[in-house]
């Protein structure tokens, strides 16, 4: 089983993450953060990965600890269930339509963490949450994670469908690249023979 648990304990956050690289996308995520928690559910659905996300963190003062913690947790969970990453595909990647939102995602699970992410959200606020977490969460996520993610906008006006676009992007490239290459199940994707 491809599976982590995750713990995070800081003077802001207290955090769990559980996920199953092999599930079928079950998810019950609860960070006190109504919009983020959505786009988290996304994220499982699409990818096929089963979650479960506690947070409890200092919203008094705003939700950026804690979505920028959750995707540090996140994203080692992700590194720990890959383990050496032995058979997996490595890569994905998806053009994603949502209503007027186009979004291109690309990424390599290389352990070499790189972010570009173009959204370029027109909005500063989607209901009462700050669009520039969504780059805060992608940068915690890929750098814990070692991901290599690229995430574009090519079309869009509506913030919400832009965001949700995009982790529904992620998710779609994720679920191909953490899924088992059947003619390579037994190799580590890489020429060098380790990720």
């Amino acid at each position: 089983m491809r599976t982590a648990t995750i713990t995070r304990s800081t003077a802001e956050t207290n955090i769990s993450v559980e996920i199953n690289l092999d599930g079928t996308g079950a998810y019950d995520n609860q960070t006190g953060v109504g919009f983020f928690d959505h786009m988290l559910d996304q994220l499982a659905r699409h990818a096929l990965i089963d979650m479960t996300i506690r947070a409890e963190g200092d919203l008094h003062i705003d939700d950026h600890h804690t979505v920028e913690d959750t995707g540090i947790a996140l994203g080692q969970a992700l590194a720990e269930a890959l383990g050496d990453k032995r058979g997996i595909r490595r890569y994905g990647e998806c053009h994603l339509a949502m209503d007027d939102a186009q979004v291109r995602c690309a990424l390599d699970l290389s352990a070499r963490p790189f972010l570009i992410c173009n959204l370029d959200i027109p909005t500063q606020k989607i209901g009462a949450f700050d669009t520039e977490l969504v780059r805060e969460f992608f940068q915690a996520f890929s750098t814990h994670g070692g991901i290599t993610l690229h995430i574009d906008r090519l079309h869009g006006f509506n913030s919400h469908h832009i965001v949700e676009a995009a982790f529904k992007a992620v998710a779609r490239a994720l679920r191909d690249a953490v899924e088992t290459d059947p003619r390579k199940s037994d190799a580590i994707p890489s020429t060098k023979g380790t990720l």
